[in-house]
């Protein structure tokens, strides 16, 4: 019986060591270029291009569902990429049913590259997270695939992710007017990264105020704003670097202080951390506090 107590307890370790191997803990390979949204300027989409292989290597697959007119933007999209070399890229409109089949699973063999497009997160999302399909992208993206996405393409990006709405505030004429608890409200992302909170169009559209309010409640989660026509590359140890024509804006609250609500709910706290960072520089949002890893020239 003891014999086959420790063939028993070989075999779970060795199960375990496996998983640990092949399961979600095994090492990213692949890339991440969010873009705040805007116009695309050239050297961003060639560094997502670049990363998928090359115009003539890349498979790329554009997922434009987020958009409330898929087809045109799918289209639109799919033509932008091909007028920039790219000889393999397609776009694929899929519905929740159908996201947990293998059959779609299978269109995705191969692919270098994702491409997700701008309009509504929280459509894209009711779609894709809890599917085989999310799953699929996770692999991709783990095995060395880039995934590049714009606006809403770039909110789906983080695990907390915002979705734009108020809880709140209702008048929509002065929005995100204030730093209050349970205002800006978040769901899941598809999550490629869950150790920050992403946000887009930031400084064009003044959403300090909703990044601030949603960096205090989630103060172990650096908040990284991106501005139009930028992005933010992240690289597979999850640094990143800064290109585009704009800024990126990141809070931190991991070190603050005495994180607490008025009698109003605004929130307030000490030594939040905010560091604003122009293209060409590289940045470690993982070490505390973050590192600046290069200044630009």
């Amino acid at each position: 019986m003891k014999a086959f107590v420790n063939i028993l307890l070989a075999l779970l370790l060795v199960m375990a060591m496996v998983q640990s191997v092949t399961g979600a803990s095994a090492p990213i390979k692949g890339h991440l270029v969010i873009i705040g949204g805007g116009d695309r300027t050239d050297d961003i989409m060639k560094r997502f291009i670049d990363l998928a292989g090359g115009p003539d290597k890349a498979r790329i697959i554009v997922i434009p569902m987020a958009s409330s007119t898929p087809d045109t933007t799918g289209m639109e999209q799919t033509a932008e990429l091909k007028d920039r070399g790219v000889k393999n890229v397609e776009w694929i409109l899929f519905n929740r049913e159908e996201a947990a089949t293998e059959k779609l699973v299978e269109r995705f063999n191969g692919a270098t590259g994702i491409f997700f497009s701008g309009g509504d997160q929280a459509r894209l999302t009711a779609i894709i997270v809890g599917t085989r399909i999310q799953r699929k992208l996770h692999d991709l993206y783990r095995n060395g695939a880039v995934i590049g996405g714009t606006s809403a393409g770039a909110a789906i990006m983080s695990k907390v992710m915002i979705t734009g709405d108020e809880l709140i505030n209702k008048d929509t004429t002065n929005i995100f007017s204030s730093i209050m608890k349970g205002n800006v409200q978040t769901i899941e992302g598809i999550g490629f990264l869950d150790n920050v909170i992403i946000d887009q169009h930031f400084v064009v559209r003044k959403r300090l105020n909703r990044l601030i309010s949603v960096v205090l409640e989630h103060p172990e989660l650096p908040g990284i704003g991106i501005d139009e026509s930028t992005a933010i590359v992240v690289n597979p140890s999850g640094g990143f670097e800064v290109i585009g024509a704009g800024t990126v804006v990141v809070l931190d609250a991991r070190n603050a202080k005495n994180i607490h609500l008025d009698s109003y709910g605004h929130l307030a706290g000490q030594n939040v951390k905010m560091d604003i960072l122009s293209a060409g520089e590289k940045f470690d949002p993982k070490t505390r506090p973050p590192m600046l890893l290069e200044a630009a020239p």
